[in-house]
């Protein structure tokens, strides 16, 4: 079993590319449960998908299998044309093994977030294995990499000061709003959205003084929800237009699918104003504001990629932190894989010997029956436990060294990579011994004699499926 991650983030992918893979938190059980039954050579898996990236974190048979599979998920769950695939490929990473579980845990951390140091990254995480948790994408291995990946970041916050002072994505939203009109006494902001981060930016508005703050939402009811815990005025989507008009400054952070404002709104907001500037920050993936708005006059427009440069002024500070927070996450990727080692050798090990147990029992028909032409009568039960002996003996001799290196580097971090390289020469990844072989029944193999398959060279598929 090989741990894959593919994914897209604000490194490799601009704006554009990142909206056209986000997953909305409740498309995500339906999209694992396409996922896990397009192939069964994924297991387990979680789609985490922020305003930052989209990553698709899954347990596979091998990595290659996995990330094909991942790719055809994407490309026909999501509808991408042949134009979007192909800006893709250069964008995507893909990590496997210890260098998958290194990144999820330099995720949680912050240390791969566009702030570095921001607090909002662990809740997403948490909210990401929860629901896969409950679409039941997630067995024994995924249970025990997110939790501990939790408790991961909680640690880099508790034990370093890599949040302090933290800047994220709403703090520097309030922060281009006070560059463009200084104090925020006399401005009037309307907010978009009523999840964490629009929650945030209110925050933040009030300790920077707005003196008026307007919610808007399509669903007013949550609106005046978030009202009564931070404070301000509640209007519907129907009256958009009016609350542009009387907003200095908009932050829009929804989960639509489709731009909330767009460049017609705009227009007529403009034809309105007159000459009053307006600052539009569009913190949502995907994206609210249409990026033709900011052609018009008096209109500033900022959305995530533009907030780059302004998030690298403050990244210095961090940079000591950051090393203590990099220490852990080796520490613990260590720990991981230690376990992950521990929870694998002693099933391959069992492996192994069965496998060595059936071919035994096949060549000693081949050698009773081969005994019984060459003596012209029949094999004795002496003959035959004679025969039998000789084939156990000779397996173990041959399994004794391998199964006594394989216990040995249980203490090994990285032993897993022996595990591994055990499990794909004797072929049993792609057929374990006792588990359906990855073809649907009817079909004849598709693997080819000695390719993977941890039968196919001696012959024998323990379900009756011809060999191909």
């Amino acid at each position: 079993m090989t741990l894959i991650v593919m994914g897209v983030s604000h490194k490799t992918a601009p704006v554009a590319l990142r909206e056209k893979l986000a997953f909305s938190e409740g498309e995500q059980p339906e999209a694992l449960r396409s996922l896990l039954t397009l192939s069964e050579s994924v297991t387990e898996a979680v789609i985490v998908s922020t305003c930052n990236r989209t990553e698709v974190y899954a347990s596979a048979l091998t990595a290659p299998l996995g990330f094909e599979t991942v790719r055809q998920f994407l490309r026909e769950y999501k509808h991408l044309s042949d134009d979007e695939i192909a800006a893709l490929q250069g964008c995507l990473y893909i990590k496997q093994g210890e260098a998958m579980v290194e990144h999820l845990f330099r995720v949680v951390t912050s240390l791969d977030s566009l702030v570095l140091g921001e607090a909002q990254i662990i809740g997403q995480i948490r909210r990401a294995y929860m629901t896969a948790s409950a679409a039941h994408a997630c067995g024994e291995l995924f249970n025990h990499l997110f939790r501990q990946a939790l408790e991961v970041g909680k640690r880099a916050r508790s034990e370093t000061e890599i949040g302090a002072q933290s800047v994220s994505v709403s703090t520097v939203a309030v922060g281009l709003a006070m560059r463009i009109f200084g104090s925020l006494e006399e401005r009037r902001a309307l907010v978009l959205g009523v999840g964490e981060m629009a929650e945030l930016t209110l925050g933040y508005l009030k300790e920077k003084g707005i003196s008026r703050v307007t919610i808007a939402n399509r669903t007013v009811a949550h609106a005046r929800e978030l009202a009564e815990r931070i404070g301000g005025e509640v209007v519907g989507f129907d009256t958009l237009d009016d609350a542009l008009c009387d907003a200095d400054i908009v932050i829009s952070s929804t989960g639509s699918p489709d731009y909330v404002i767009s460049m017609d709104m705009m227009q007529r907001v403009c034809a309105r104003r007159g000459d009053r500037p307006i600052l539009l920050v569009d913190i949502a993936l995907p994206r609210d504001i249409d990026p033709a708005c900011m052609e018009l006059d008096g209109v500033f427009r900022y959305d995530l990629d533009d907030m780059g440069s302004i998030i690298d002024e403050h990244m210095q500070e961090r940079e000591e932190e950051a090393a203590k927070v990099e220490e852990l996450v080796a520490q613990e990727t260590d720990a991981f894989l230690l376990w992950m080692q521990e929870r694998e050798v002693t099933p391959t090990i069992k492996e192994l010997y069965g496998k060595a147990d059936l071919i035994c029992d096949r060549e000693l028909e081949h050698a009773c029956k081969a005994l019984k032409t060459a003596q012209d009568g029949e094999v004795s039960e002496a003959q035959r436990a004679v025969l039998e002996s000789l084939a156990n003996a000779v397996a173990k001799k041959v399994l004794h060294g391998p199964a006594a290196r394989l216990r040995k580097q249980t203490g090994n971090p990285d032993a897993y990579l022996y595990t591994e390289s055990a499990r794909f020469l004797f072929g049993l990844d792609n057929n374990p011994l006792g588990l359906p072989c990855k073809h649907d029944l009817g079909q004849r193999c598709r693997l080819e004699r000695g390719d993977f398959c941890a039968l196919a060279s001696n012959g024998t598929c323990p379900h009756g499926r011809s060999l191909a």
